[in-house]
């Protein structure tokens, strides 16, 4: 009877030495394994063994981790990339993204008269008030005043000698005496800067009935190709 309880127990041991071993699930999982794994690693590489760090993103930025400080990390690891881009991020980021709420300035010079958002920002209705009243209490009315009468020294008026007279120009109207007449005539004509000038000049002298200075030699009453046709014209409408 001992032998063959000898002879079972041996078959047993026997059996669990030959079974495989099952590892212990609560090793080997998460940290430990991370940990072991980073232990494995340092071993390879002739380092020592790092505890990692957490890295959170800065209060209102974008989001990118600061540059890892303390341990360095190694050169070409992920924790090594992530700090080379968070520095090149932090360096070229501009200062600010937001938008200008400036208003533009009006380089053309335009008017914003008539831009109401414009407007109203800078101008109120009882200030407009206030203009209109003060414009209101500048504003002069002149009364018509009656034209000044003209005395006699001054030239005579050309237009009511037009008017005054009806026969053409070269009608022979008044007499004329000497020789040489048109010559004399076209030299003083000369004098003056326009017909008009020389014909109140004539008038002036004593014409058209006298010609003192030869400015009518065909006896007209018109000095110096001057002609009273378009102010008989004017008066006609």
């Amino acid at each position: 009877m001992k032998a063959k309880v000898v002879l079972s127990a041996g078959l047993i041991l026997a059996v669990a030495a030959c079974a495989p071993q099952v590892p212990d699930s609560a090793r080997g999982v998460g940290f430990d394994s991370y940990q072991a794994t980073q232990q494995r690693d340092a071993a390879l590489q002739g380092t020592s063994a790092r505890t990692p760090l957490t890295v959170l993103p800065p209060e209102g930025g974008t989001g990118a981790p600061p540059p890892i400080t303390g341990t360095e990390p190694v050169a070409g690891s992920a924790e090594d990339t992530a700090a080379q881009t968070a520095l090149i991020l932090q360096q070229t980021r501009p200062a600010s993204t937001a938008p200008s709420t400036q208003a533009v300035a009006n380089s053309a010079g335009i008017s914003q008269e008539n831009n109401f958002d414009a407007v109203s920002g800078q101008r109120t209705i009882e200030g407009d008030a206030e203009r209109l009243a003060q414009n209101r209490a500048q504003y002069q009315l002149i009364q018509p005043q009656a034209l000044p009468e003209r005395d006699g020294n001054e030239q005579p008026n050309i237009v009511a000698f037009a008017l005054s007279t009806n026969h053409p120009v070269g009608t022979k109207v008044y007499a004329r005496a000497g020789f040489n007449g048109a010559a004399r005539a076209e030299r003083n004509c000369r004098q003056y800067p326009s017909p008009d000038q020389a014909q109140m000049d004539f008038l002036a002298r004593g014409g058209p009935l006298r010609d003192r200075k030869g400015l009518d030699p065909d006896g007209d009453g018109y000095a110096c190709s001057w002609n009273p046709a378009p102010f008989r014209k004017a008066a006609q409408g």
